[in-house]
């Protein structure tokens, strides 16, 4: 098989099937799907234009479709996680959590819920996320780009409920003010809410922390995938954000 910048080198393999731990025999090779979906990320081609290198696209497809509803990505995603904070002398759980979002435009087919943000000037659809210090996708949600960043955090905060026993604090911008998202916070993961705001200082000022996520937004652009927003459903959009943070965590375990 032609090896892509992609491919995975046989100890990114390694890891990724333990954690699999797949012991079924298949005629399909799980590498070569797991090869053929970061080239989709990474490049952003069609489903039907992956190159015959890999497995057939719909069988691509099938194992996309199967990981992502069963939890796969998910499990692959905070697995990783773990081992890159280890690497990195931090306990495999975070403690602190920085939430932001990108508003993304959308393809022009095929993409039923979508809105328009007001503030970016930007029709399609919105990426919330929350990253540790290291910059490590703890959460994603994706929404209409016309819903509030308060609003659809109540959403990515419930759905961290259980996920991070050590987490003591999430920060945000002046967009995520208000007292709901202050007890939301306490109620669903015993931790504090923190609004991080601008000085009045003129000029440029870097915000302590704030600049992590806004660091691990820009590292979304690596991936032609990730440039506009292609899928029909927004569960796929957010499966492909979990996809980046995975490609990105591999290459340094």
């Amino acid at each position: 098989m032609i090896k892509y910048p992609t491919s995975l080198t046989n100890s990114q393999w390694q890891c990724i099937k333990k954690i699999l731990n797949d012991k079924r025999k298949r005629k399909t090779s799980l590498r070569k799907v797991w090869e053929a979906i970061i080239y989709l990320a990474r490049t952003g081609c069609q489903w039907r234009m992956l190159p015959h290198e890999f497995e057939k696209w719909n069988t691509v497809y099938y194992y996309f479709r199967k990981w992502l509803v069963n939890g796969t990505f998910k499990r692959v995603q905070a697995h990783l996680m773990g081992l890159v904070r280890k690497k990195n002398n931090k306990e495999a759980s975070p403690s602190l959590g920085i939430i932001d979002s990108q508003s993304i435009k959308n393809s022009e087919w095929g993409i039923p819920d979508k809105g328009f943000d007001g503030n970016k000037k930007i029709k399609g659809r919105k990426r919330h996320i929350v990253v540790d210090t290291l910059g490590l996708l703890m959460s994603v949600v994706v929404t209409e780009a016309n819903v509030h960043d308060s609003v659809a955090a109540e959403r990515v905060i419930k759905g961290m409920e259980g996920a991070f026993p050590r987490l003591k604090k999430i920060l945000g911008d002046g967009g995520y003010a208000g007292a709901r998202l202050v007890e939301l916070t306490q109620k669903h993961l015993k931790a504090e809410f923190e609004v991080v705001t601008r000085s009045d200082e003129a000029g440029f000022k870097v915000i302590p922390q704030r600049w992590i996520v806004e660091r691990s937004i820009a590292w979304f652009s690596w991936f032609r995938r990730l440039s506009r927003d292609y899928e029909a459903d927004m569960e796929t959009s957010e499966a492909w954000v979990l996809l980046a943070s995975i490609v990105m965590m591999i290459k340094n375990i």
